[in-house]
């Protein structure tokens, strides 16, 4: 699966606008540290009229994404397929591949795209794969009432109008302007997602989430997961299994097993349907030793076996 970079963004936005790559940029962006940009929709949704593309392929891009949509809708992110009735405030990680697709003709919004240099710690004073917003498993897709679409627009044309401005902190402003979109989504997220309890538990509940999430995403048949098991987690972390699916229990609801089961089905979906792999290969990436084991715990999990839910 293509890994799309900034540079790749570019290059394909100035074949879809018959723009140089780089009379894109905003003079000076590239002296500064990490990468923002912003952009109005509407230049993208010619592309979409002429030829049928997705108006954001999908793939695993290199940057964060921040979309201001309006419009009918389709989302998939992830293995969910979500319906857009009329706008949508989008959040998009390098970690997890999303597909837009547009249902009607009539579309119009923003989007902003950021590396993570742009958001270091230092510079804005938060860790951004720490934010509820950005996690594995959350729900980053948020339908907005007229109210929120209003103040949500009202954000990104102030981006649009500090990007151009010669004022000479702009990029801290700009920082903060990410900063209210990304608060104004985890405000719109249950409450249940927000809440973090600042204790051993949680701590080991936290590291094992971040060693799941760095065998993600998959993106080479050669590539293969080193961790399986609630055994193999505890070890790494040094803690006893029993632990470990207390902590995890208590933080999440769910055993070390189910967590991992359920990554693992949900990274086996996107590879199915959005791979040309074969099923050996896929079941080779996902720690699977014959591909009769794989079939197994797909067909357990999902009711398909893996050549029905692709096909």
């Amino acid at each position: 699966m293509e890994v799309r970079s900034i540079d790749t963004f570019y290059k394909e936005l100035a074949e879809s606008t018959q723009k140089g790559r780089y009379t894109l940029l905003p003079e000076g962006i590239t002296k500064e540290t990490g990468h923002f940009n912003v952009f109005n929709i509407a230049n993208f949704f010619n592309r979409f009229k002429e030829t049928g593309e997705a108006l954001m392929p999908y793939n695993r891009r290199a940057y964060y994404k921040i979309s201001f949509i309006k419009g009918h809708n389709r989302a998939e992110y992830a293995d969910k397929v979500i319906d857009i009735q009329k706008s949508a405030l989008l959040f998009a990680t390098p970690k997890i591949p999303y597909h837009w697709l547009p249902q009607d003709l009539e579309q119009s919004g923003y989007f902003c795209i950021f590396t993570e240099d742009f958001l270091i710690k230092s510079k804005s004073g938060v860790a951004i794969d720490e934010l509820p917003i950005f996690k594995s498993g959350g729900y980053p897709v948020f339908e907005l009432s007229d109210e929120d679409m209003n103040r949500i627009e009202a954000i990104f044309l102030k981006m649009n109008e500090e990007l151009s401005s010669d004022y000479i902190y702009k990029y801290d402003l700009l920082r903060n302007y990410v900063l209210e979109l990304i608060h104004f989504g985890q405000k719109l997220q249950p409450a249940m997602a927000l809440t973090t309890k600042h204790n051993g538990t949680a701590r080991v509940s936290s590291l094992f989430t971040e060693l799941l999430e760095r065998q993600f995403p998959i993106e080479s048949p050669q590539q293969t997961i080193g961790l399986r098991t609630a055994k193999d987690y505890a070890e790494r972390l040094s803690v006893h299994v029993n632990y470990l699916n207390r902590a995890l229990k208590e933080q999440t609801g769910k055993t070390t097993t189910e967590i991992i089961t359920n990554r693992i089905t949900q990274e086996a979906k996107m590879l199915l349907r959005q791979t040309n792999w074969n099923i050996s290969e896929i079941a080779y990436c996902l720690g699977f030793e014959e591909v009769a084991h794989f079939s197994n715990f797909f067909r357990k999990q999902t009711s398909f076996s893996p050549l029905s839910f692709r096909n």
